[in-house]
């Protein structure tokens, strides 16, 4: 497999050559990768009657959930398992219990997890391998125009991810009844009335099928029951995303996050035209350092997202952001496609759940993608879903429209997510250095506020009228934001802009609701 890329890619080449696993991570990659080629194809079928499905095996085991996904997926059915005592099934076509992503947040977040009585504080704070002293944010612009922002209490938590979801895997073993089943793919779902019927490809290719009273989809941004049931178009916006955890770095500060910072305008010839490249770096457990290369884009912009050729940008422009030095070694590529969805209405406009089905997490696509992401968004409303959910078992109320109700929607944030517009560059309007001089005078006039807006606005947590005081003062500060609304959000995004106003302002509580 890495001998098909040693002449296409031969950065990626030679450093997935040097781990242990770099055959099977540059499957992983590509499996991301098909989500392309997916979308220009018919939406799948695989949520279907229960009258069509064919002769097959015999039901192998019989569970209140089955969940498939077992990243966030993993975290969810501990608690239903745990704290509410259904039996769950855990299925996932890799290796349970394992990200390709890093997570970092703040402790104060974190141990919002304790509410849910799955972990003890004590066990959270035993995750945190890293804690940072500030953080900060700063894009390309001329020096004495160019604004460090400063961050205190904002995703300064680097958080071992696989240890975190290899205790939720523990709590859904130790918990009778429940089981999770690695290496276990998901074909599809027939619905019947009281019940549905997954069924799944195991390790060695057989066919395996489970009953279950209702799916819970946490397959990521590759769901294809989210692609079904969005209509092949199950986000619209992305946030393609690669990067290394190493060492050797020889200008790594490991007492400072790099939240956001960008290097240079956006590329507009060769195969890079059209994206705004930004990066992220994390100090993290030891000598290991993370660092992050993405951009924001609508996804029926013609640029390339293909992760596979951002690796290969990635490792040719890291000595411009990160100097590699003599002992570099890079330890494992973390990757993904972080998923949004502009919601054109006062509330959720995205399918999120079909009868006896509900989306969670990446499938659901209703995270913020500006830095707070899937993780932080199932942290936040994680026990909120979950006890929503069981009074819907408990009631019986597993209907489509029951359902939607379960959800991590957040005005707060879907009006967040359509401002994300602004940071997707477009080659034939915007002068190449447009996202940098936007972000760079909202971070000045963040600058000029109380500590408490610049927080809220990386954690995910503005009130309507903090958001107001921000977009009012970047408006005077740089009018040229006017003109660019037309640009980049239009007649219809505007009018969608302002029923996400609507709906938030008209919304029980303003903030997180």
């Amino acid at each position: 497999m890495l001998d098909r890329i040693r002449n296409t890619h031969p950065l990626v080449y030679h450093y997935f050559r040097a781990l242990e696993h770099g055959e099977e991570q540059l499957r992983s990659i590509l499996s991301i990768d098909r989500y392309w080629e997916q979308l220009s194809l018919p939406a799948p079928e695989v949520v279907l009657d229960g009258g069509k499905m064919p002769a097959g095996p015999a039901v192998s085991g019989d569970y209140d959930i089955v969940c498939a996904g077992g990243t966030l997926g993993m975290l969810h059915a501990a608690v239903m398992a745990v704290r509410y005592g259904w039996r769950v099934l855990v299925i996932d076509r890799g290796e349970p219990a394992r990200s390709t992503r890093d997570w970092n947040i703040s402790r104060g977040e974190l141990l919002r997890l304790s509410e849910t009585g799955v972990f003890t504080e004590a066990e959270l704070d035993s995750l945190i391998v890293r804690r940072y002293r500030t953080g900060w944010v700063e894009f390309h612009a001329p020096k004495e125009r160019r604004k460090r922002l400063f961050i205190d209490d904002v995703l300064d938590c680097a958080v071992d991810a696989d240890r975190l979801l290899g205790m939720a895997m523990e709590r859904v073993l130790g918990t009778p009844g429940s089981k999770v089943a690695g290496r276990t793919s998901f074909r599809a779902c027939y619905r019947f009335p009281d019940h549905v019927v997954v069924e799944a490809e195991g390790p060695d290719g057989g066919q395996l099928r489970f009953r279950a009273r209702m799916l819970v989809d946490a397959m990521g941004i590759v769901s294809p029951v989210a692609m079904q049931l969005n209509g092949g178009r199950p986000q619209t916006h992305v946030c393609p995303t690669v990067g290394t955890i190493a060492t050797g770095f020889e200008d790594a500060d490991y007492e400072v996050g790099e939240i956001l910072a960008s290097t240079e305008p956006a590329e507009i010839t060769g195969r890079g035209v059209g994206r705004q490249l930004i990066w992220e770096g994390f100090p993290a457990r030891g000598e290991e350092y993370i660092t992050y290369l993405f951009f924001y884009d609508s996804v029926d912009s013609p640029n390339d997202k293909s992760l596979l050729n951002l690796f290969e940008t990635y490792f040719r422009k890291l000595p411009d952001y990160k100097q590699p030095g003599a002992g570099f070694t890079v330890l494992r590529p973390v990757f993904g496609i972080i998923p949004a969805w502009s919601h054109d209405g006062a509330g959720c406009t995205r399918a999120v759940s079909d009868d006896r089905i509900l989306l969670l997490g990446d499938a659901a696509s209703l995270g913020s993608p500006l830095t707070f992401c899937g993780f932080g968004s199932m942290v936040r409303n994680l026990d909120r879903l979950t006890s929503r959910l069981d009074r819907a078992m408990r009631a019986d109320t597993l209907g489509r429209e029951a359902l939607a109700g379960i959800s991590a929607f957040e005005h707060n944030v879907a009006s967040m997510a359509n401002l994300m517009k602004y940071m997707c560059f477009d080659a034939k309007t915007d002068e190449p250095n447009f996202v940098n001089e936007l972000m760079n005078e909202v971070m000045i006039v963040l600058d000029s506020l109380p500590p408490r807006y610049r927080q809220a606005m990386f954690r995910d947590e503005m009130t309507l009228d903090e958001l107001v005081t921000v977009m009012l003062k970047v408006a005077w500060r740089y009018p040229k934001i006017l003109a660019a609304t037309w640009t980049k959000l239009g007649l219809q995004g505007s009018a969608g802009f302002v029923k996400n106003i609507a709906g938030w302002a008209m919304a029980p509580s303003t903030r997180n609701s």
